[in-house]
């Protein structure tokens, strides 16, 4: 059955790509007369029904592995970071015909490819969920919280589309070098997926013993060549010796990960700045000349007025009633539940700035930007790197 919900989301990846081919197709592709003389381009079309056809095939991935594990597959981080991807696909299936904007599908298709490649690259077997776990609350409030950030996800890349299209890239502005850093990010993802499959490919593993948060001596291996290594650790088998040690709260291995990441997104951005000779806006801005800047404005608010109750809802008021049950408390300033709050408080913000105060436009669409950010750190760095009770997540 764990065979049948992989090809599942082999076929449903595809079929993203394919989606976002034709989408592309849609936008620079020629037109054609029908019988009316009116012109028309059923790429786009053709794209969406190929997203919603990925989508069923990726709801029935998780279906079947719901099936197969016996409880919702968000337990971990591979299934979680699926589960997003799934969600951001699920949004744009029901925003698009809202609006039928194709740009959107273009930028929204490759984002969510790069979410569930990024979610194969942890470890994809089945874990018994720890006592903690084994509740109904986990299907509600993590299910409702996932919901709201792939709905939230649209209004970052509605934001996004919008900077590219109305920044002026010849200058060396602090746009510019923001929107580059919003790009660097996700090229460091795609990055981190090239290098993660080459040292896997290489058969890398290097072992430590060292001490964890709670005293106890433990062992971690590393799959990729540990620059920063575990508290007080000793290399037991492996290559290289560490640059350096992290405490015993930060999870060494995975900030040894981030590193990679970060690194080889620094040497494909610096291919690709010495290739094209101007920012990566710059290269992606003619894509996007035709853009109505107003119309996808209009796509974030929507989506993030959406999107922002049903987070809420799951990802702090159902996620308190949960902690009440499970550990006696609803609140324990937890990180993960700090970040939680930070998420909810800014969109909150964001809304009231864009009701009250009238923060349309550019303003609005950095804020939508800066908002997916806020919710990816919480997913990739806090989850990963702080020692947590939200630390099983893996």
């Amino acid at each position: 059955m764990f065979e049948m919900s992989s090809n599942l989301m082999y076929v449903a990846f595809f079929l993203f790509l394919a989606s976002t081919i034709l989408f592309a197709v849609s936008i620079t592709g020629k037109k054609f007369k029908t019988r009316e003389g009116e012109e028309k381009n059923k790429a786009g079309l053709w794209g969406y029904i190929s997203a919603v056809i990925a989508l069923i095939a990726a709801v029935s991935y998780f279906i079947v592995r719901w099936i197969a594990v016996g409880h919702a597959p968000v337990s971990n981080m591979f299934e979680y970071t699926t589960a997003l991807g799934i969600a951001i696909s699920l949004a744009f299936v029901i925003i698009y015909p809202m609006y039928k904007n194709n740009y959107l599908g273009i930028f929204t298709m490759p984002i969510v490819m790069l979410i569930i490649a990024y979610a194969s690259m942890f470890p994809t077997e089945a874990q018994p969920l720890i006592p903690a776990l084994q509740s109904h609350w986990l299907t509600i409030h993590v299910i409702t919280t996932v919901i709201g950030q792939g709905i939230l996800a649209i209004g970052f890349v509605g934001g996004l589309i919008y900077l590219i299209r109305v920044i002026d890239f010849t200058k060396a502005t602090k746009k510019v070098l923001g929107v580059e850093f919003i790009l660097f990010s996700i090229i460091a993802g795609i990055g981190y997926i090239l290098l993660n499959v080459g040292f896997n490919l290489a058969d890398y593993e290097a072992t430590f013993e060292y001490t964890n948060e709670l005293g106890e001596e433990a062992q971690i291996d590393y799959t990729m060549p540990p620059l920063v290594g575990p508290n007080e650790g000793e290399l037991i088998s492996g290559g290289m010796n560490p640059l350096f040690n992290a405490p015993a709260i930060i999870a060494s291995g995975d900030l040894n990960v981030v590193i990679w990441s970060f690194l080889g997104g620094l040497v494909f951005y610096l291919i690709l700045r010495l290739l094209f000779r101007k920012p990566i806006g710059g290269i992606i801005q003619p894509l996007v000349k035709n853009v109505n800047p107003q119309a996808v404005d209009e796509i974030s608010y929507r989506a993030i007025a959406i999107g922002f109750p049903v987070f809420t809802l799951g990802g702090l008021i159902f996620a308190m009633i949960w902690a009440q049950i499970a550990w006696t408390r609803f609140w324990g300033w937890d990180p993960k539940e700090v970040w939680a709050l930070v998420t909810f408080l800014f969109y909150a913000a964001y809304l009231h700035l864009r009701l009250s105060r009238g923060w349309q436009g550019e303003k609005s669409a950095w804020l939508c930007v800066l908002g997916f950010i806020i919710i990816l750190f919480n997913l990739i760095f806090v989850n990963l790197v702080i020692a947590g009770l939200h630390s099983y997540a893996m």
